[in-house]
């Protein structure tokens, strides 16, 4: 093994948590720590999918892997929710979908009719986000190691501008969008997991989002976009804050969120700002584009809003106003609400 000469936390946390995946603070500097530490990747690939340039083409690539238990819940499936993951990271850096891998991990046990209905979910998803599953593999682990499937996926897209997208092209003054209300899939996750009735029924908000994005893109110059998953809007506006090194401004009564929703999180003594999402995100614009980028974003979801502002202060944070105009950090969980959520 070669010596440990990177400053990873192995005195403050000598084994791997579950809050090491789940979005806040201990993930962050696990990534930053552990793995940015080690292969030093470009900072500007440091993003939902790496920007390549091959030939005269720009590429986006990216991967990820999904562990969400139940493997079936409202609104969604571990298949519909790999693709929709998957093709929206690549939607966050400007590019159209165009073709992604699939690899199951299997766990032995596992009904045939669990594993058919999965596929036939990733199928649906695929043609819905108009992009092909090119390659792929399958391994399967002895009965009681693998909690029944996980999906690793890779994606690859098609970027037809020259623009960077990322937090480091973010400008103090640009106006913050949200695309739709927040906190649906966390607690559907929640519900099915631990059998929660509410009076209506809470779906995910799972979906694909490039459509969306690639609207957005045409009309409008975009300087951020992030995808909100683990650790909710919260956590997405911490990591933009400290990636571009500006202070984000976002006002509470702004922010779209379901009544039952936020019946379900004070009941549960949960914070919506913190529960994932799996089809909403976060756009960074020039203010004058501000009300041409809202009236696209409310074409696709009603309840899209203009929730902030970039400004320049430092130290780069994200401060949230309240409704009796007082304000206060917004910060990183330091572990997680809900763990194996994506």
């Amino acid at each position: 093994m070669p010596p440990l000469t990177c400053p990873i936390p192995l005195q403050r946390y000598p084994q791997v948590l579950l809050a090491h995946g789940g979005g806040g603070r201990l993930m962050h500097q696990l990534i930053e720590e552990m793995f940015v530490a080690t292969f030093q990747p470009d900072s500007a690939w440091q993003h939902d999918a790496a920007s390549l340039r091959m030939g005269g083409d720009r590429l986006a690539f990216t991967t990820d892997s999904y562990v969400v238990t139940p493997l079936f819940f409202p609104g969604g499936d571990i298949g519909s929710l790999a693709v929709h993951g998957t093709v929206n990271d690549l939607a966050m850096a400007g590019a159209r979908p165009r073709y992604l891998s699939l690899s199951f991990i299997l766990e032995e046990g596992l009904p045939m009719a669990t594993l058919w209905q999965v596929v036939q979910s990733v199928q649906a998803a695929a043609a819905q986000s108009q992009v092909q599953i090119v390659t792929g593999d399958t391994k399967v682990v002895d009965r009681g190691k693998g909690d029944g499937l996980f999906i690793n996926t890779a994606g690859i897209g098609t970027i037809a501008h020259e623009d960077f997208i990322g937090p480091s092209s973010i400008q103090p003054g640009d106006a913050v969008l949200l695309s739709g209300d927040i906190g649906r899939h966390g607690i559907a996750i929640l519900s099915a997991r631990a059998g929660l009735a509410f009076e209506t029924t809470l779906e995910s908000d799972s979906a694909p989002l490039a459509i969306a994005v690639l609207d957005l893109l045409n009309q409008v110059s975009v300087h951020c976009l992030r995808d909100l998953t683990r650790g909710g809007l919260a956590s997405a506006l911490n990591e933009i804050a400290l990636s571009a090194q500006q202070t984000i401004h976002i006002e509470t009564t702004a922010i779209p969120v379901q009544e039952d929703v936020q019946g379900a999180c004070e009941l549960l003594g949960l914070d919506p700002l913190y529960v994932a999402n799996e089809g909403r995100f976060v756009a960074f614009v020039p203010a004058p584009a501000a009300d041409t980028a809202l009236a696209c974003l409310q074409h696709y979801n009603p309840s899209a809003q203009i929730i902030g502002t970039v400004i320049d202060a430092q130290p780069a944070q994200v401060i949230l106003q309240n409704p009796i105009g007082t304000q206060r950090l917004l910060d990183f969980l330091s572990g997680e609400q809900l763990p194996r959520i994506c």
